[in-house]
C-alpha cells in the first residue's frame, strides 16, 4: 500500500517540477502593476507624470542646472492621453537611452548612499511599460547632450517583458531647434483626468513648493497653461555618497557587509566601511561586545553580529554626516510656501524647522516642517496636510503614512487649534508641511506613496512639529495680547484727551501733558512693526518703533533673523545696530528710552529672498519680556548674547494698580 502511494507521488511532484520557470522582473511588475502605483486610471495618468518630472529635477540639479520642465498633455479617443514631460538638463548619451527607459530596476542610485528622488530605477520604465499595456504605442524619447557638435538622438521604445531589455525602433539622429540640451519623453496612456487634492495640478503646485529653484510649466488637456514661475535662483546642496551609519543596522546587514567587505580586520571593517567610527571608537565597540580587533570580518557569527549591535547602540556615535542630505532649509521651505501661496494671503508663516541629522537601520535621515495660519485658508474643515520625501509630494494613502499618524498623536487643543477628543487630524485654518530627507526613505511600497511608520522617524516628525506649533500658539496669543491691548490703548488715546480738553476750557486752565497718565494706565514697551515694499525692484525697508509707556527709562536689546542672501551690511548703519551672524541672526543694542518717549530701528531688505522675513520674527533681550508688547524674549538656542535683564526690569510685575481707572474709562467711553 505504501509502495502504490509512494508510485503516485513521485510522478505529481515531477509534473509541478516541470511547471516551475524563473519569472522576470518586468513580467511580475506587468501582472503586479498597483505595486508601482498604477491600481486606477486617474492615478496611473498621475504616477507617469510624477516619475518623469522627478527624474527631470534629479538630472538637472546633478548637472547643477536650474531646473525648466515642462508637462503637456492632449486628450485623444477612448481615454488615451498624449504626455510629453520635457526638461533642460544634461541630456542622457545615447546608447544608454534604451537602458534607462526601456529596463526595469537600472539606474545609477539604488547602491548609492545619497539623497534622490529616484531610488530603484523602476519609475519612468514602469510607465513606458504601462503606456504600452493600455494603449499598444510605444512610446517616444528624445534627448541632447551639451556640445556644439552633438546632435539629438530620438527614438520609438517598448520593453521587452520576458528578457526585461528595450525594443527600440526608428532611432534617428536629429537637429533639436532652440535646444542645447536637455530630454523629453513622449507617451500614450489610459487614464482619466481629474481635478482636486489627487490631481496632477495639485503634485506640480506642491513640486513647486518644495523645489522654489525650478520653474514648472503645465499645459493641462483643455489647453490651459499654468506657470510655477521659479521662487529662487538658489540651487540646493548637492548631496554626496557616504558609507552605511552603523546607528540602527539590522544584523542581516552587519552579516551582509562583513561578507563583501575587502578589509582584513573587524577594527578595520568598522573604521572604513561605516561613517563616523573611528579606530577609537571601534575598539570601544568590539571591546564591549567581547570580540578580538584582528579577526577577520567573513568569520563573525551570527550571535557575534548581535553583539556589535547591541555594542553600537551602548557606545556614543557622532550623528550621520548631513552632506549626504539635500533638505530644503528653513529659508526656501518658506520662500517656497509664501510664492505658491500667495492667493491664500496667510495671516503667519512660522519659523520652518529643520531637525538634526539621525539614522534608521544605518540610513540618515532629516525630519522639517512648517506650519501656515488664517488668511484665506478655509477654516471649517480639517487643516491641510502636505506631505513630502525628498522634495517629492506624497498625494495618495494619507493613512498609513508615518506623516499622518504623527500629526494625529500630537494634542493641537495646547496650540491653538481645534481636535476633537485630543487626536486625530486638527480642524482650523492651517496647513502643515512635513518633508523627510533621507538616503533610503522607508516607504510602505514601491509606489512610494506613503513613509513607514518607522518609530525613531515619528518621533523626530512629531518633535518638529511641536516646535512649528510653538512658535503658532505664541503668534496667537501675541495677536490676542495685541489686539487687547489695541483697544486698550484707542480708548485711553481718545478718550483721555477729550476729558482733559474739556476739563481744561471749562476749568479755564492749559490743557495737561498726558503722556506720563498714558503711560502709567498702559505699563507696556511696546514694538510696533511697519515696512514700505515694492515688489517690482525687490525691496523692503522696515521699521520697528520702540514706544516706552512705563513710568522709567527702560533699555533693551533687539534681535532679528534675516535672511542673509537678501542684507547687505551697508544697509546697517543706523546708531543702534551691534552685529549680525553668519546664519543672519542681527543685534540692535537700543540705550534708554525715558518713558512716554520712543526710538526706531530701520533697516533694509532687497532681492528674491527678501520677502521671506517676517514682521513678527523679532526678539528682545535686557528687559523682563512680560512688560513687552510685540516682541517674545530671546531663545536660548539661538546662541547671540544679549543683555542682561537690568534690576528694574526684573522687579516689573504685572498688576491690575490702573484696572479700575481703565474701567471707569472705559464705562465713560461707552455712555
Amino acid at each position: 500500500m505504501a509502495e502504490t502511494a509512494k508510485k503516485k507521488t513521485v510522478p505529481t511532484a515531477e509534473k509541478l517540477a516541470s511547471k516551475q520557470q524563473e519569472i522576470s522582473v518586468t513580467e511580475f511588475f506587468e501582472k503586479n502593476k498597483h505595486i508601482l502605483g498604477f491600481d486606477s486610471r486617474s492615478k496611473s495618468l498621475l504616477m507617469g507624470i510624477k516619475e518623469a518630472v522627478d527624474n527631470s529635477l534629479d538630472a538637472c540639479e546633478e548637472a547643477n542646472i536650474l531646473p525648466e520642465v515642462l508637462v503637456r498633455m492632449k486628450r485623444l479617443p477612448d481615454d488615451d492621453y498624449n504626455v510629453m514631460v520635457e526638461d533642460n538638463g544634461p541630456g542622457i548619451v545615447h546608447k544608454m537611452m534604451g537602458n534607462v527607459f526601456g529596463r526595469l530596476l537600472y539606474g545609477s542610485r539604488f547602491h548609492a548612499l545619497r539623497q534622490s528622488r529616484g531610488q530603484q530605477g523602476i519609475g519612468i520604465s514602469a510607465t513606458v511599460m504601462y503606456g504600452y499595456m493600455t494603449t499598444g504605442k510605444p512610446a517616444h524619447v528624445q534627448s541632447k547632450i551639451e556640445g556644439e557638435d552633438e546632435v539629438a538622438w530620438g527614438m520609438d521604445i517598448v520593453i521587452d517583458t520576458k528578457t526585461n531589455k528595450p525594443i527600440i525602433t526608428n532611432d534617428k539622429p536629429f537637429t533639436w531647434e532652440g535646444k542645447e540640451h536637455g530630454t523629453s519623453i513622449e507617451y500614450t496612456i489610459k487614464g482619466r483626468y481629474i481635478t482636486g487634492k489627487q490631481s496632477i495640478f495639485e503634485y506640480l503646485k506642491n513640486t513647486a513648493i518644495v523645489n522654489p529653484h525650478a520653474k514648472i510649466t503645465f499645459v493641462d488637456p483643455d489647453g490651459k497653461t499654468f506657470i510655477f514661475e521659479r521662487a529662487t535662483d538658489i540651487m540646493p546642496e548637492k548631496s554626496k555618497e557616504i558609507k552605511p551609519h552603523p546607528t540602527g543596522l539590522e544584523i542581516g546587514d552587519l552579516l551582509k557587509y562583513a561578507q563583501r567587505t575587502e578589509q582584513k580586520t573587524v577594527k578595520s571593517f568598522l573604521t572604513n566601511d561605516f561613517s563616523r567610527v573611528t579606530p577609537r571608537i571601534a575598539d570601544d565597540i568590539l571591546k564591549e561586545a567581547g570580540i578580538k580587533p584582528e579577526m577577520k570580518p567573513s568569520a563573525l557569527t551570527h550571535e557575534q553580529c548581535k553583539e556589535i549591535i547591541k555594542a553600537i547602540d551602548k557606545v556614543k556615535i557622532m550623528a550621520p554626516p548631513t552632506d549626504c542630505l539635500s533638505p530644503i532649509g528653513d529659508t526656501l521651505i518658506k520662500k517656497g510656501l509664501m510664492h505658491v501661496l500667495e492667493g491664500m494671503r496667510p495671516d503667519y508663516y512660522a519659523p520652518p524647522v529643520t531637525r538634526a541629522p539621525k539614522s534608521v537601520n544605518g540610513n540618515p535621515f532629516i525630519v522639517e516642517a512648517g506650519i501656515v495660519y488664517g488668511g484665506d485658508i478655509p477654516s471649517d474643515g480639517q487643516v491641510t496636510i502636505l506631505r513630502f520625501a525628498n522634495r517629492v509630494p506624497l498625494l495618495f494613502q494619507p493613512g498609513a503614512c508615518a506623516i499622518t499618524k504623527a500629526i494625529s498623536n500630537i494634542d493641537w487643543r495646547r496650540y491653538g487649534l481645534e481636535q476633537r477628543g485630543g487626536k486625530g487630524i486638527p480642524f482650523g485654518p492651517a496647513i502643515i508641511l512635513v518633508h523627510i530627507a533621507s538616503t533610503k526613505v522607508p516607504f510602505t511600497s514601491e509606489g512610494k506613496e506613503a513613509v513607514a511608520d518607522l518609530p525613531e522617524i515619528q518621533s523626530e516628525i512629531e518633535l518638529a512639529l511641536k516646535l512649528c506649533a510653538r512658535s503658532l500658539k505664541s503668534h496667537l496669543n501675541k495677536e490676542e495680547r495685541r489686539r487687547k491691548t489695541h483697544a486698550k490703548f484707542e480708548i485711553v488715546q481718545e478718550i483721555l484727551p477729550e476729558f482733559a480738553e474739556k476739563s481744561a476750557k471749562f476749568l479755564n486752565r492749559p490743557v495737561p501733558n498726558l503722556d506720563r497718565t498714558i503711560s502709567k494706565i498702559m505699563n507696556v514697551v511696546w514694538v510696533e512693526p511697519s515696512e514700505k515694499k515694492e515688489k517690482k525692484k525687490k525691496f523692503r525697508k522696515v521699521t520697528y518703533t520702540v514706544y516706552n509707556y512705563t513710568q522709567a527709562e527702560r533699555k533693551l536689546c533687539l534681535h532679528s533673523q534675516l535672511p542673509k542672501e537678501a542684507v547687505n551690511l551697508t544697509l546697517f548703519s543706523g546708531e543702534f545696530f551691534t552685529e549680525m551672524n553668519d546664519e543672519g541672526k542681527a543685534t540692535w543694542t537700543i540705550p534708554p528710552i525715558p518713558p512716554a518717549k520712543s526710538v526706531e530701528v530701520t533697516f533694509e531688505l532687497t532681492g528674491d529672498m527678501s520677502e521671506v522675513f517676517t514682521l513678527d520674527d523679532v526678539y528682545v533681550s535686557g528687559i523682563n519680556p512680560v512688560m513687552v508688547m510685540g516682541a517674545e524674549q530671546l531663545p536660548g538656542d539661538w546662541g547671540i548674547k544679549g543683555m542682561e535683564i537690568t534690576e528694574l526690569d526684573s522687579d516689573y510685575v504685572e498688576d491690575d494698580t490702573d484696572a479700575e481707572a481703565l474701567e471707569e474709562v472705559e464705562d465713560l467711553g461707552d455712555e
